[in-house]
């Protein structure tokens, strides 16, 4: 039975919810990891047969109603309700086109303003498009082709530099599907998608758990070649004067080793910078 991405979407969903999470009582031997579909078609109040035609892809115009009630009964969080009725045509899409490439000059000043606070821009595919002095000297390569996911899954280097790098490279694939949905059409992230896929095994397997949210403040943890292990904090903002891109500032705390770090990978760079060889 042909599927579709929505029925995808809502199969792997259901896979991740346990009974208990969902307040309802184990009961026999459960041939599933998570709910089965006449669990969730009784939460979100539908029939068990209309659910299955859904998952199946007989069913692909679900009301904005149904797809409430699907996201409470699969507790997927507002990412995950945005990326569901996306993927149902009942969200908007943004506009076929080029990856907006080009960063406002009075952002890319505010950046170099912060001599302490890696920053960065990317755009839906994840393509860097501008980074002050301390961010390129944190990362130092931001990877094949310039891009954030193509570093995380085909840089030889990426899983000594990220400490946590399953968390790291499943928190990718989840924002980066959020994207795709986003604007499936457009030709980089199109790109980015088809090499990933043919070049990554990893990457793969996390792509078809159809995980989509957006990145939420968290910390991370680099080992840097320089200075040793940097723990971070991160926040991400829309650039509401681009849509589609997103500014990174990673921010050490007063008074820690990653402080010393990073005064010292600036001072480093400074350095560099007035004695280039």
């Amino acid at each position: 039975m042909a599927s579709s991405a929505l029925g995808d979407y809502l199969s792997t969903r259901r896979a991740r919810v346990t009974p208990a999470e969902a307040n309802l009582p184990v009961t026999g031997h459960r041939r599933v990891p998570g709910l089965r579909r006449e669990e969730v078609a009784a939460l979100a109040g539908i029939s068990a047969d209309y659910y299955v035609r859904l998952e199946q892809g007989r069913e692909r115009t679900p009301s904005a109603q149904v797809l409430e009630a699907l996201s409470v009964a699969l507790r997927l969080g507002d990412d995950g309700r945005a990326h569901l009725f996306r993927l149902a045509g009942l969200a908007p899409t943004a506009v076929p086109r080029a990856v907006i490439d080009r960063v406002e000059p009075s952002l890319l000043r505010l950046m170099d303003n912060w001599p302490d606070n890696a920053a960065l821009i990317y755009n839906r595919a994840y393509d860097v498009l501008a980074s002050n002095e301390i961010a390129d000297a944190l990362f130092q390569d931001f990877g094949p082709e310039h891009n954030l996911m193509l570093l995380v899954f085909l840089s030889p280097r990426a899983r000594q530099f990220y400490v946590d790098w399953p968390r790291v490279a499943a928190n990718s694939v989840a924002g980066f599907r959020l994207n795709h949905a986003a604007a499936p059409d457009d030709p980089r992230i199109r790109s980015v998608l088809t090499t990933l896929l043919e070049q990554s095994a990893e990457f793969r397997d996390l792509w078809a758990r159809h995980d989509a949210r957006g990145k939420a403040a968290e910390t991370k943890t680099f080992e840097h070649p320089d200075v040793g292990t940097i723990t971070l904090s991160m926040q991400t903002f829309d650039v509401r004067s681009s849509p589609g891109q997103e500014l990174v500032v990673y921010h050490a705390e007063p008074g820690t080793p990653s402080a010393t770090a990073m005064a010292l990978l600036g001072t480093m760079a400074a350095t560099r910078r007035q004695s280039p060889t």
